[in-house]
Order: C-alpha cells, then structure tokens, then sequence
C-alpha cells in the first residue's frame, strides 16, 4: 500500500466528524472505528489496484514511473506475489467491510448504503466485470471522487449523528473536487500505459495539452464551493481560511500548463 495516500481517507472522516462536532455531538470510539475502517478500505483499494493493473499489464507497462503513480511496484519488484496481493486486498475488505456492518448495526442503515457504495467503487473501478475506468471517459476519477467526497464525509458525520445534513454534504464537495484533482494530475503520467489496456482516463481522451484546463477546472471549482458554501450560509465563515492555498493552486496549474507532457518536471506540480 501507499500509506501517504490515507490522508484522501483520513481528511474527509476528519471532515465529517469536523461539522458533526460543530453541531454538538462526538463520539470518539465511534470516530475510531470509522477512521479505521476507511483506512482498511483505502489500503484495500489501493492492494487489489496493484493487483488488477498487475493482471492487465498496465504497471508493466508503464515507464514513467514517479512516488505518485505506476503503482507501488510491489509485485513487480517481486516484494509479493500476485496472489498474497490479492489475499491481502480482501483481507482489509474484509475488515472495513464488518467495521462497517458494526456501524451499521448500531447506529442504522444508511452506514450500510454509504459502505456498499463505497465499497464497490473501490472495488470495481479497476476490476472486471464492471471496471469503471474502461466504461467512459471520467468514470474512474468521478467514483473516487464521489468515494473519497460525499460517501466518506456523510459515512463519518452519519456515524456521530445518526442523520444526514445537508452542511456535511456540502463540506464534501471541495474535498472532493481536490481529491480528484490529485488523481486527475497523477493520471498525465500513466497516459501511454493506460491507454494500452484500454483505460479511457480524461488525459487519454482529451490528450494532456487540452486535459490540463480540467485540472484547472477542478481545482478552481473546489475553492468557488467554498465561497458559494459560506456565501450561501451553509457553511461557517471560518472556512474562509481553506481559500488560503489558492496562491499554491495558482502555482501548480501554471506549472500544469507548461510541464504537462515533461513527467519529471510535472511531479512537483
């Protein structure tokens, strides 16, 4: 697993139990439970990834390998075999799946619907028979965003409050724009792999020169749902204070455009 990579797990359960803590209400066994369980999800996602596009002969496939992407090596390298890789997947499925039926059990079943959803995106956007990445254009980066946005953050916020709000929905929704923003851009890298098994990721469709204003779109939408979130009184006016890493989005999407296709220059971005 790539342990780095919890922190798109660990943000948005931080989140949700962020705005049920707010509104006067945290447990902090139940917020354990649910931390670890994402976390069980995440490195679940991110083994049976490994092991998929393993099978498919993307990782090996792919040249321009960077700490972001072409996945961790780990078979490849020889570290672990395919199959202890794939044990290993549905062991943590395993385990965040029954965190979750706990959750569910005893604080209701919407736990239940969120997990199911979550689990199957995390599961299926890589692997047969549904394999979103290969269904259209932006399948796979709208499920992980979807994943790591609304269905973690209400899973976490549901789990405190035993209900659903509309201010925890809409907290989500820069988290997940931001999330996918990450994914989107790691995705330039893995172009020439992707597309040999078939993926149908935005860079590939669109080609980097003209993907790269997705980018900015996604991460100009992330700060524009915080302005509209506050403005329209749904969220605190302290999170204001996530506006104060635009000059770094600004950054990155100018070192986006002209590094684009230079993947050692494009890893900074």
């Amino acid at each position: 697993t790539r342990a780095p990579f919890f922190t798109a797990t660990i943000v948005p359960v931080l989140l949700g139990t962020a705005v049920a803590w707010r509104q006067g209400t945290v447990e902090w066994g139940l917020f354990a439970a649910a931390l670890l369980g994402a976390i069980a999800i995440n490195a679940a996602f991110d083994m049976s990834n490994d092991y998929f596009d393993h099978r498919s002969g993307n990782d090996a496939a792919n040249r321009n390998l960077t700490p972001f992407s072409g996945g961790s090596r780990t078979i490849q390298d020889g570290i672990l075999k395919p199959r202890t890789v794939l044990l290993a997947a549905l062991v943590f499925y395993a385990v965040g799946i029954g965190i979750g039926l706990y959750l569910a059990a005893t604080r209701g079943w919407p736990i239940l619907a969120l997990g199911a959803i979550g689990v199957f995106l995390a599961f299926f956007h890589n692997a047969p028979p549904f394999n979103l990445y290969k269904r259209f254009p932006g399948a796979g980066e709208i499920a992980v965003g979807i994943g790591c946005g609304p269905i973690t953050v209400l899973g976490a916020y549901f789990v405190q409050t035993q209900r659903l709000s509309v201010e925890a929905f809409v907290a989500s929704i820069p988290v997940a724009l931001l999330i996918t923003a990450l994914l989107y851009i790691n995705e330039f890298h893995d172009v020439e792999a992707d597309r040999t098994v078939g993926k149908k990721t935005l860079p590939i469709m669109f080609g980097r020169e003209r993907a790269v204003w997705g980018y900015a779109a996604l991460l100009g939408a992330a700060y524009a749902a915080i302005l509209v979130g506050v403005g329209a009184r749904v969220l605190p006016l302290a999170l204001l204070l996530g506006l104060l890493p635009l000059p770094l989005a600004y950054r990155a999407v100018r070192g986006a455009f002209r590094h684009h296709s230079d993947t050692p220059r494009l890893i900074p971005v």
